[in-house]
């Protein structure tokens, strides 16, 4: 890679590694797989640098919803499901309601869970969404209308009143 481009994919790092480590952390749950996630997404995309440099996002983001999946797939024997989560003293009182829909989310299938991080937290389209995880805009839409159902049946204190979805998403 040119002097130039390592530069400019230096200066993409530096810039997106908190959003990526953020969606990262999302779709997989733990901290350490998260960073384990960006590094071999970031691993990935530099032979393909010289390509993408003047509009990486897209597909640096595809690479990280892909490699989530592909990683679920290969380690899922890790999680080892509780029936109850400890109890931790909380900062402030935002802090529960994040864990209870980061909690909510890893019991998502995979394809959902992409979806619901890619639209709600990542902010995408349907169609950027669609794009990202290689699949057609309604797959997108029936995978969220799906996921979100699911996430009302699990933290049904945090949709609204009127049912009509569950709060910090839109859908």
């Amino acid at each position: 890679m040119p002097a130039s481009e390592g530069q400019l994919f230096e200066e993409f790092v530096a810039a997106r590694r908190p959003a990526l480590l953020r969606t990262a952390f999302l779709l997989t749950g733990h901290a350490e797989d998260a960073e384990d996630l960006v590094q071999i997404t970031l691993i990935k995309v530099v032979p393909k640098w010289g390509r993408i440099k003047d509009n990486p996002e897209a597909y640096v983001r595809k690479v990280l919803a892909r490699e989530a999946t592909t990683r679920w797939r290969t380690r899922r024997w890790r999680e080892t499901p509780v029936e109850r989560l400890p109890d931790r003293e909380a900062a402030r009182a935002d802090l529960t309601s994040s864990l209870t829909v980061r909690d909510a989310l890893l019991r998502l299938p995979p394809r959902q869970r992409a979806v619901i991080v890619l639209r709600y937290y990542d902010d995408l389209t349907e169609r950027e969404t669609a794009a990202m995880l290689g699949i057609s805009i309604g797959t997108v839409k029936s995978q969220t209308s799906d996921a979100l159902a699911r996430l009302r049946t699990l933290i049904p204190d945090l949709a609204p009143a009127d049912g009509s979805s569950v709060a910090g998403f839109r859908g």
